[in-house]
């Protein structure tokens, strides 16, 4: 009765949280969507309190130049904040918020490999992806609920066999899905950075530099929740026809950003 009773609702959640991104990607975000936003502007308050904001005119007025570019196509209003931050990072929270990162702006050769990054970014926001990797997890640790009812879990073998299960979850579907999750955001990235009027040849350009900079430091790609580079580059030049089709109907709306 007990294990029927953690079935049931998870069953539910997989029949009615189904959806599908625009990539035709089968989903699976049963969260909230306010509530999600929520969190994405929580968080970004509080590293607005916790990370030096940049005063750098230029860097902030190209990042901006930028960001409006891209969310000019999604629509929405959006917030953009310039950190003070060496790291090579951007990202983009629920609730339309854009942090980029100093040490990035100053590595990227020209306005188009910004808006690679940030076009990726936002494209994690535009699928969802916060609220389907938080779904995924609760439906992780309701399965390992399942499997700690059904086992011993006392004994050895019991908690040797749920740990088991634990590094298979993690490995065999949270990181995956999140390897996906960047592997879709980089096409949604390419797409709306080619349709804002952004070369979107310069995005596998600017993975070609990660790569370089990265120095082979990266994690196996088993084991990451990133592609490999050399996976993502195979993956943006087989999408790279379609996106330099929106980036020639884009001819009379071009950026033009400098840093």
């Amino acid at each position: 009765m007990f294990i029927k009773k953690l079935l049931i609702p998870l069953a539910t959640c997989l029949l009615i949280a189904c959806q599908t991104s625009s990539t035709g990607r089968r989903q699976i975000a049963f969260m909230p969507d306010d509530e999600i936003n929520k969190m994405g502007t929580q968080a970004f308050e509080e590293l607005k309190t916790k990370q030096v904001i940049s005063q750098n005119t230029r860097y902030n007025n190209f990042v901006n130049c930028i960001a409006n570019a891209l969310v000019q196509q999604v629509g929405g209003s959006w917030e953009v904040v310039v950190f003070e931050d060496n790291s090579l990072n951007a990202f983009a929270l629920p609730g339309n918020k854009i942090g980029v990162h100093s040490g990035l702006v100053q590595m990227v050769d020209n306005q188009a490999q910004l808006a690679a990054v940030i076009g990726h970014e936002i494209g994690h926001v535009l699928e969802r992806h916060s609220n389907e990797r938080i779904s995924q997890e609760t439906i992780v640790k309701q399965g390992l609920n399942v499997v700690g009812a059904i086992a011993a879990p006392q004994s050895a073998m019991g908690q040797l066999g749920i740990s088991a299960l634990g590094l298979g979850a993690e490995y065999g579907i949270l990181l995956p899905y999140s390897r996906t999750h960047e592997s879709e955001a980089d096409i949604i990235g390419m797409d709306l950075m080619a349709k804002a009027g952004f070369d979107p040849r310069e995005s596998i350009n600017l993975w070609e530099k990660m790569s370089s900079a990265s120095q082979g430091a990266a994690s196996p790609e088993f084991m990451s929740t990133h592609p490999a580079h050399a996976t993502r580059i195979q993956d943006l030049n087989k999408h790279l026809l379609k996106a330099m089709q929106y980036y020639q109907q884009s001819a009379n709306n071009r950026p033009n950003c400098h840093k």
